[in-house]
């Protein structure tokens, strides 16, 4: 997918190409590759660096970036069906219903949290 400033420059090296002629059109052509590995590259060092910071992180002990949001949805969609379920579950059985619907709630997002461990 090209971004605005790819196109801003290939529009850049097609507009030289008219002007300077076509014995400058492999120099033109050149000279955009090199735009769009630098780029590149620069985008590679971005995506390395991020790497190496998470290593980094992990060796010292602690959690690298959260790099699935799946966990904070979960957490508040856990907290706004906690409020509906707490009131009928407590309603319909009292305190046992409202463990067993908070002990589900919480085993819900334990069992997601151990999944993520699991995979990385």
């Amino acid at each position: 997918m090209a971004t605005d400033e790819v196109r801003k420059d290939l529009r850049a090296a097609a507009a030289a190409r008219q002007e300077l002629g076509p014995e400058y059109e492999e120099e033109i052509i050149d000279s955009f590759l090199e735009k769009l590995d630098a780029r590149d590259a620069a985008r590679r060092g971005q995506d390395l660096e991020f790497r190496q910071q998470d290593r980094a992180l992990e060796m010292a002990g602690l959690k690298p970036r959260e790099t699935d949001p799946g966990g904070l949805a979960l957490a508040i969609i856990s907290v706004v069906a906690a409020i509906p379920i707490t009131a009928i579950s407590a309603d319909m059985l009292g305190l046992q219903g409202l463990i067993v619907c908070w002990a589900g709630l919480v085993g819900i997002n334990l069992a997601r949290t151990a999944a993520r461990r699991t995979t990385r």
